[in-house]
Formats: structure tokens, C-alpha cells, sequence
């Protein structure tokens, strides 16, 4: 991020009252006025003083120096949410390139992504002019008839992944969406990763889809040395994935403890391969053919090392949309920010998912950076493909795969599409500060 650009006027000072409580006893949410103390720190009399990482330090013009000269001057993103990018009917495609190819290995998904001429010709990208939301959707890939050397039985749909043109640090992200995929053998999502580097700049699931599901679920994939271990359970409203049955590397003999998954590390030996650290809704219908019965909902993630959190939060139905997120939809389009609402999630219920990262906690920031956003539409692979027995037993009755089923155009896939109203995206504006 230009931290140029990210500079506000105030000049606040940056301290805390130094407390030695650990965090599972003091684990009120952080506000910008009052930084977390961490391990980088000086103490002063009752207070600590807050010294950010390297990274966010910044030199400011020799006119604006401080009076106080062994002073450090720093850009910080502690400021109110600012809209950074709205992605809204012609805009929302203009944020995003078109992935063409294969499923990556790990993924091994039943489809081939195609570009945007492609999506166009076969009509499964497009922005509904009715509502102005964007419909993302797949078409079968029949089987290769002789001479035609365009398409491939073996690749089961032609479908859309976007990968989006900015990369992210931190910040919110909120996704209005009226309708999603689902149905046996369907694995939809919206994240952010950074392919060219994963895991080591990690992956955060906001939406994920698979099979029937029914919950949101948000999840962090990282390498190792970054747990959710001592999160409390009062900052949130979900609980954990489990993970049990975990076969023995050396014997196979299945491991029936009952685990929750809270360490990210992608290879942990006790959690599912790639399984990750996983928040679950503890409410229902929040994903999938529930949700889209309701009419669809808001999912928002923010994504704050500085105030040491990922916290998540889904709305279904719309009327459940707290008013300060309802005015801050409503009004982003406006093209003087005086007009639009700013998000304050302090204003809003408790998230279901809460991930302790940063300074003085168990996950590094440093876990998770210079990501994308991703919307993509994928069948069966190493997810979907392998539940198919436990989460599609009637079509298991008749069919061997996963691969099987979706190769025979079931109309249930009439339904694996998203319906998208709105995308929009927010950072904190960079302030001023002495240290």
C-alpha cells in the first residue's frame, strides 16, 4: 500500500496504560485510541508506548518535524475506514482478470477455467441489467467430438475463477450477495490468497461452499507457528471445526480424539490435511440453499494485524444487516466520501469467527500478506469430490464419483451459481503519529 496516499491530518500519541493481563482475560475489542501493548515497547512511568513494525515507519516533509527531535514520526492505518474500491455492475469486472486453465494440483477440481471472451460466448459472466448484480456461473463441457480439439470430456464444466488486480495487506471486506452455489459435487468461494506464494503469505476463506453445507465457515491456512489456541471465547459468537479420525502417518489406524481445529498450519499431522484453522457459525442457514432462500445476506471479514484480529461476520436475512453496515452499502457509491457512511464494526453484533493475529499473540502478521481477492466456481477436486460420499448419499447410490455425477449435467447445477450485488472494500486511513 502507497502510505502516502493513506495519511490523515491528526496527530494523535500513541500509548496505552500498561496492563499485565494476558489477552484471554482482557479481550475487549481495541480501538484506535488505545493500541495494544506488545512485546515492541517501551514503558514510561504507567504507560507503553506502541513502537509499530518497521514497515509501517514512515518520513514525513522536514516542515511538519516535531519540536521534539529524538521523536519518531509515523504513518499508521489506524484511522476510519475508507472506501478503497467499489465493485458494483461494470466496475466489479473491471477489478478482476479472468484466470484461464486448469485447476491447480491441490485443488484438482472437474473444470477448466476460460477468459473473458469465452465467458462471454457461453453467457456464464455477465452483470444482470435488471439489478445491476453480477452472475457468475459454469456450462457443461460436452464430450470431444472428432476434429474438434476445443474442448475435453475429462474436464467436466467450463467455469469463471477472477483473481482481483489489487493486493492487500490488511482491511475490510464486505460482499452483498443475493445468491450462491451449491448442490452435490459444487465447491464455491471468495478469498484471499497469494497462489504464487502460498502458503508462506497464507489464505483467508471468507466464503466457502461445499456439497450441501449449510454454515459459514471462514478459514485461515498459514505455515507454521500461527494457532488460535488462547482465543477466548466471549470475543465471538462461533466455535472451532473439529478435526477427528486423523489416520496415524506411520500405522493408518484412524486417530478418534476429538480436536478442534485452531492451529493454521496447512500441514499440521492432527487436523485434516490443509484443514487449517476454521470458525464455524453456530447458527444455521447462513450458507447455501438456506441462504439463498432467505433472499441471500452480507459476509464481512476484516482483517486488522495492527488491532491484532480477523473477525467475521455473516447477515442473513438482509433485515438482519446492522444499520451502520446498511448505511455504509447504501451510501458508498456516493462519489464525495463526506456523503457515504464509514463501517465501524465495533458498532455491530459480535463476529462468529475471531482469529488472534500480530504483536503478542500466537500467529505472526507476517503469516498473512500481499493477497487478492478471488472469486471462483469449482466441482468435486479434493474437497467437494471427496466428501461426495458423505454429503451426497443419494446420488452415491447410482453413482461411483463425484466426477461421475457432474459429468452427466445433473439440473441441480442450475443452481451453482453466485449472484453478486456488491463487493466493497475499505482501509483504514493512515494517521500521523509521534512516538
Amino acid at each position: 500500500t502507497n502510505q502516502s496516499q493513506r495519511s490523515g491530518t491528526s496527530i494523535p500519541i500513541i500509548s496505552v496504560i500498561n496492563t499485565t493481563k494476558p489477552f484471554s482475560e482482557n479481550p475487549s475489542p481495541l480501538h484506535r485510541t488505545s493500541p495494544p501493548p506488545v512485546e515492541n515497547s517501551t514503558k514510561t512511568s504507567n504507560a507503553t508506548i506502541y513502537h509499530p513494525p518497521t514497515k509501517y515507519i514512515a518520513n514525513l516533509p522536514a516542515n511538519e518535524t516535531s519540536a521534539k527531535s529524538s521523536s519518531h514520526q509515523l504513518l499508521l492505518p489506524i484511522g476510519d475506514y475508507q472506501l478503497v474500491e467499489l465493485q458494483k455492475d461494470a466496475s466489479f469486472w473491471n477489478a478482476y482478470n479472468f484466470f484461464k486453465g486448469k485447476d491447480s494440483l491441490g485443488s484438482a477440481g472437474y473444470q477448466i477455467y476460460v477468459d473473458e471472451h469465452r465467458s462471454k460466448e457461453l453467457g456464464i459472466a455477465y452483470t444482470d441489467e435488471s439489478d445491476s448484480s453480477v452472475v457468475i456461473q459454469s456450462a457443461y463441457l460436452p464430450k470431444k467430438e472428432k476434429g474438434d480439439e476445443s474442448t475435453s470430456r475429462s474436464a467436466g464444466r467450463e467455469s469463471i475463477r477472477l483473481e482481483g488486480k489489487k493486493r492487500y495487506d490488511y482491511g475490510l471486506f464486505i460482499m452483498d450477495v443475493e445468491h450462491m452455489p451449491f448442490g452435490c459435487g459444487v465447491w464455491p468461494a471468495f478469498w484471499l490468497t497469494d497462489e504464487a506464494n502460498w502458503p508462506v503469505h497464507g489464505e483467508i476463506d471468507i466464503v466457502e461452499g461445499v456439497n450441501y453445507q449449510s454454515v459459514a465457515k471462514t478459514a485461515l491456512h498459514s505455515t507454521k507457528g500461527c494457532n488460535m489456541y488462547e482465543v477466548p471465547d466471549h470475543v465471538k459468537t462461533g466455535t472451532w471445526d473439529t478435526a477427528v479420525g486423523i489416520p496415524n502417518k506411520k500405522t493408518g489406524i484412524p486417530d478418534m480424539t476429538m480436536r478442534y481445529a485452531q492451529d493454521c498450519f496447512v500441514y499440521n499431522p492432527h487436523q485434516w490435511l490443509n484443514q487449517g484453522c476454521v470458525a464455524v457459525d453456530t447458527e444455521k442457514g447462513t450458507l447455501g440453499a438456506p441462504l439463498n432462500k432467505k433472499g441471500g445476506g452480507v459476509y464481512v471479514l476484516e482483517w486488522d494485524p495492527i488491532f491484532r484480529h480477523i473477525r467475521s461476520w455473516v447477515f442473513t436475512p438482509h433485515t438482519s444487516v446492522p444499520e451502520n453496515l446498511r448505511r455504509t452499502i447504501q451510501t458508498a457509491w456516493h462519489e464525495d466520501p463526506k456523503q457515504r457512511v464509514n463501517p465501524d464494526p465495533d458498532e455491530w453484533p459480535l463476529p462468529y469467527g475471531y482469529f488472534s493475529i500480530g504483536e503478542q499473540t500466537n500467529c505472526p502478521s507476517s503469516h498473512f500478506r500481499n493477497m487478492r481477492l478471488v472469486f471462483n466456481l469449482a466441482f468435486c477436486g479434493s474437497v467437494a469430490g471427496n466428501r461426495f460420499h458423505l454429503d451426497c448419499k443419494r446420488q452415491a447410490k447410482v453413482f461411483d464419483t463425484c466426477k461421475e455425477y457432474v459429468a452427466t449435467d445433473p439440473k441441480e447445477l442450475k443452481e451453482a451459481y453466485w449472484k453478486v450485488r456488491g463487493v466493497y472494500v475499505y482501509e483504514r486511513e493512515w494517521e500521523r503519529a509521534w512516538l
